[in-house]
């Protein structure tokens, strides 16, 4: 059985919600349209904005969820002291089950590029770059940069650096090595790119999520932004929902929501739901405590999990553990083959998940794949490692009954549905 999601996208914001972020149509949004509803409005004074995004409270949409306002004023520190800076829109979107980054890119670029260019002009940066691996997202934004011109960006000049999709690329180093001229794949850190990125300049690298939020707070306002959200999570962020044999769902929704909400607005019954997998496949899995959790950092986070880059993909008929052994075995694949910890530990806990999903497995192998998912995080250059840490961790934690029942099994017995995808729960946006 496959979930990679072929179908028709849904792309819908919250009922009662007035969207900020998406908007109907499936055509990309014009430089006309997009000034007539307020867009690339004059940028008075970069510091005060930079403090209405402190208030505000944005944090990155990219799975990190660090402070948009300490990353644009370390930069703008280091401009204010004479040095050139960088700004990137990072669009890769390297999360098979994520869809959000190439649909802002593919039909609303100039949000996008109005975003870019406000962070641009906070941190004094006259050059940005936007990073993808999607040709369509990349040909929108060329067109909306020929609709634009660089004087519509307030003098900021922008290259679109596009290269080959992959788990790694995403990554901000990868991002800066690529636009540096060298293969997507992440270095060391330090340096961060905060203090040596493109060009050796310090750089700022966003998400183009989070940058297609600060067009709204200078327009409206960090009051108005908070207005939804919760008092920690402000404001509203896109949901890519799978599973459950729906199409793949796009939706705006306001933090602090309940999952269980979001879930029943994309079509699945609760009584379905037998878990999740979050964050893309960062966060892990969590069982049917999704139901219970709202969609917010806190709450996701203190079930051992996170909300990443906004991703669920609920398991309805799947085996957890098959799905597991194929999110493992994905990382296996998309490894940067680089680190050895890396390269060898993910190799290893996706054939323990295999063999186990496969009745297999033994009990020495489950207290191998135990303990390698807690001693092999925090090693390597990117954090590949930490997310099979992650799959394998949650896996033992939230369906110990699934595991028991598979290491008990025949040698020769199969999980019943085996869930046998490529690249698990997947969204190809049309």
């Amino acid at each position: 059985m496959s979930t990679a999601m072929n179908t028709e996208l849904i792309v819908a914001p919250w009922p009662g919600l007035t969207p900020r972020l998406l908007h109907t149509g499936n055509d990309s949004e014009s430089v006309d349209a997009y000034r007539d509803s307020g867009g690339y409005q004059p940028l008075a004074d970069g510091r005060s904005l930079l403090d209405e995004i402190g208030k505000a409270a944005l944090v990155g949409r990219g799975g990190a969820a660090f402070p948009m306002a300490i990353k644009l004023a370390t930069v703008r520190n280091a401009s204010l002291q004479g040095r050139d800076t960088v700004l990137v829109a990072n669009g890769e979107e390297g999360e098979p089950a994520s869809v959000k980054d190439r649909w802002l890119l593919r039909h609303r670029p100039h949000l996008v590029l109005d975003g870019l260019r406000l962070a641009a002009l906070i941190i004094g940066a006259r050059h940005a770059h936007v990073y993808v691996s999607d040709h369509a997202a990349a040909e929108a934004i060329r067109t909306a940069l020929a609709e634009v011109t660089p004087d519509g960006l307030d003098g900021v000049t922008v290259s679109v650096c596009t290269v080959d999709a992959g788990y790694v690329a995403g990554e901000e180093t990868a991002a800066v090595r690529a636009i540096n001229g060298g293969p997507a794949k992440p270095t060391d850190k330090p340096p961060r790119p905060f203090e040596e990125g493109v060009g050796g300049l310090p750089t700022v690298v966003s998400n183009v999520e989070t940058l297609a939020n600060l067009p709204y707070i200078h327009h409206h306002g960090s009051a108005s932004y908070r207005e939804v959200g919760t008092a920690d999570s402000a404001g509203t962020f896109l949901a890519t929902v799978t599973g459950g044999g729906r199409p793949p769902g796009l939706y705006e929704v306001p933090f602090g929501i309940p999952a269980a909400k979001l879930i029943a607005l994309h079509g699945i019954p609760a009584e379905r739901v037998r878990g999740a997998l979050m964050g893309g496949y960062f966060a892990g899995l969590l069982d049917q405590r999704i139901l219970d959790v709202t969609m917010d950092h806190e709450s996701v986070r203190a079930l051992g999990s996170g909300l990443g880059c906004g991703a669920v993909s609920v398991l309805t008929d799947e085996c957890p553990v098959a799905v597991a052994a194929s999110v493992l075995e994905y990382f296996d694949r998309e490894n940067a083959d680089q680190c050895g910890s890396c390269f060898n530990g993910t190799a290893a806990m996706a054939a323990v998940a295999a063999a186990l999903r496969d009745g297999a497995a033994g009990d020495e192998d489950l207290a191998r794949l135990k303990r390698w998912s807690v001693m092999l995080r925090g090693r390597g250059a990117c954090a590949t490692l930490d997310a099979a840490c992650n799959i394998a961790a949650s896996l033992l934690a939230m369906f110990p009954d699934d595991v028991a029942r598979l290491l008990e099994a025949d040698r020769h017995e199969r999980a019943e549905n085996t869930f046998g995808a490529h690249r698990p729960f997947e969204v190809e946006p049309l």
